[in-house]
Order: structure tokens, then C-alpha cells, then sequence
């Protein structure tokens, strides 16, 4: 399972966070955010244009994770280097105990940078 990791400011929409996901190339088969940006209007309207469900987490879920890039803000807000690749690892994993995850596309910004996305991949355990 390959799962879209999303970080975004309050005033991206859904045209932002679609235009974050292309920067990567890759298909996917799930969003991933915390909770509160999962639930966020841009990421739900974002979600239905392209038919994928949203896997909201808990902030814990990311505090903490390994990222390949590092943003001080991010980093001070949520105890993780990237928002969207500690999202995109978090989100692989969910729902299966012992799963492992790695990254296959780490964090890319839009030229605006309004919205990332990073793009990871579910290894069975």
C-alpha cells in the first residue's frame, strides 16, 4: 500500500494539495495528515476529486518519526522533521501491527509553498 503523506498552511485548497501530489509522480492508494488537516475542508474536498480515503493520525503518531528532510517550524510544532513524510511512514503503517514503511518519494514542496507530500510504502512484517 502506497500512502500520500500532506502537509499544508491554512490557505492551500485542494488545487494546492493536488498540485503537491504530482510534484511526485507517484500514484497512491491513501492520504495521510494529522487529524487536524485530515479533517481540514481542502483535504476532504482534495480526497473526493481524486477518490481516496484520508487516514487522519494522531499527533502522536508522528512525533518522533525519522524524516529524510528537516523544517525548523515542523519541527518545533509536531516533534518530527516533515510533516508530510512523518504522515505518508505513519500512515503505511496504520492499522497493521509490525508493519514497516519507507519512503519512496521524500518531501516535495509547491513552488507557492503552500502544501508538501511525500509518498511512502507499506513493507508487510
Amino acid at each position: 500500500m502506497k500512502v500520500a503523506g500532506i502537509g499544508f498552511r491554512e490557505s492551500a485548497t485542494a488545487a494546492d494539495l493536488q498540485a503537491a501530489l504530482a510534484l511526485t509522480g507517484l500514484q497512491v492508494d491513501a492520504l495521510a495528515s494529522v487529524a487536524e488537516k485530515a479533517a481540514a475542508p481542502a483535504m476532504q474536498d482534495f480526497a473526493r476529486s481524486i477518490g481516496l480515503p484520508v487516514i487522519a493520525l494522531p499527533e502522536h503518531d508522528i512525533s518522533g518519526e525519522q524524516t529524510l528532510t528537516c523544517s525548523p517550524r515542523i519541527k518545533a510544532r509536531f516533534g518530527t522533521g516533515s510533516l508530510a513524510e512523518a504522515a505518508a511512514l505513519a500512515g503505511a503503517r496504520h492499522g497493521t501491527p509490525g508493519a514497516r514503511a519507507r519512503l519512496l518519494a521524500p518531501r516535495v514542496v509547491t513552488a507557492d509553498g503552500l502544501a508538501t507530500a511525500a509518498i511512502a510504502e507499506r513493507l508487510e512484517p
